[in-house]
């Protein structure tokens, strides 16, 4: 299958309709927030109920999966932590640079796997997704918090993950595989059509919020973000997945989470946590310019050595 045509190019032109969108077209400042919060509440959840639900889980090694999530992102949090010290990093802007080395764009992701490898890669994709959300939103509140020295972050992260609705839709898409019970006709067709919009809305949404105003002072703390997120988290874990044995959809689907650019909700958290969001809404453009070169040669990487 073509790489190119069937998810580089589609995510650059979707990319920059939604740049151009929001700034030209629909600057109705309700709108974008309306559409993320459907994405995320609504379409997102639905498809990967309907993935999960119908995925062939014995293809998916649970245990080396975990392991190869888990160690890189702890890794690269640690290197974050020690290298953006030697950088001068201070105050709000170490919860806005430990966003931009281990946060992740699941919308971009989502088109990838589709492309590569249908409804058992995104299936895939979305059991790596409910591993990594609840550690990296973990790993992002305590940094913000710490940065702005608050103590109230315990409560607020259990909730965030208790309630966060791609985990709970993963939750739900494995007990209805696990269970073997089918969904009734009328669900399967009704999440079916709530999934659809997806892909296409997620990535307006991530062209949305690209911004590409960067400053001299953050020209070091950008290049060390996307150093980290960019090519050590994905090789690490590339590097560990491999001996275990994974291939298939599960290592691309592997290689794909770990090397997508930082998400642009994580400028909201770190309007809503005291970060820096100057820096954030920076690390958010240039990871995602960037990716659209990275990612692709990390697929084609995984492809080659894992067959």
């Amino acid at each position: 299958m073509d790489l190119v045509t069937t998810a580089i190019v589609p995510i650059v032109i979707l990319l920059l309709t939604g740049a151009v969108l929001k700034r030209r077209v629909i600057t109705d400042g309700a709108f974008w927030p309306g559409l993320s919060w459907l994405v995320y509440w609504v379409f997102a959840p639905a498809l990967f109920i309907d993935a999960v639900a119908g995925a062939d889980l014995g293809a998916v090694a649970l245990g080396p999966l975990l392991l190869a999530l888990v160690v890189p992102v702890l890794a690269v949090a640690a290197l974050t932590l020690g290298l953006g010290r030697l950088l001068g990093v201070r105050g709000p802007e170490w919860g806005s640079l430990m966003q931009g080395t281990i946060r992740f764009n699941t919308y971009v992701g989502l088109v990838f796997v589709s492309a590569l490898h249908g409804s058992q890669g995104v299936a895939t994709f979305a059991l790596a997704v409910a591993v990594l959300v609840p550690l990296v939103n973990l790993i992002s509140v305590v940094t913000l918090a710490a940065g702005r020295r608050a103590s109230d972050s315990g409560p607020s992260v259990l909730r965030e993950v208790a309630t966060n609705p791609l985990i709970l839709a993963c939750l739900v898409g494995l007990a209805v595989n696990l269970t073997g019970l089918p969904l009734p006709g009328t669900v399967t067709a009704t999440l079916q059509l709530l999934a659809q919009p997806t892909l296409v809305c997620g990535t307006l949404l991530a062209g949305a919020a690209l911004s590409l105003r960067v400053d001299r002072q953050d020209v070091k703390a950008l290049t060390l973000g996307a150093v980290l997120k960019l090519a050590v988290l994905p090789l690490a874990a590339l590097a560990i997945a491999v001996p275990l044995g994974i291939t298939g959809p599960m290592l691309i689907a592997l290689v794909v989470i770990t090397a997508l650019p930082v998400t642009p909700t994580a400028a909201v958290l770190a309007s809503r946590m005291g970060g820096d969001v100057r820096l954030m809404s920076a690390l958010i453009g240039t990871q995602t310019v960037l990716s659209v070169v990275t990612l692709p040669a990390l697929i084609a990487l995984a492809q080659r050595v894992g067959g």
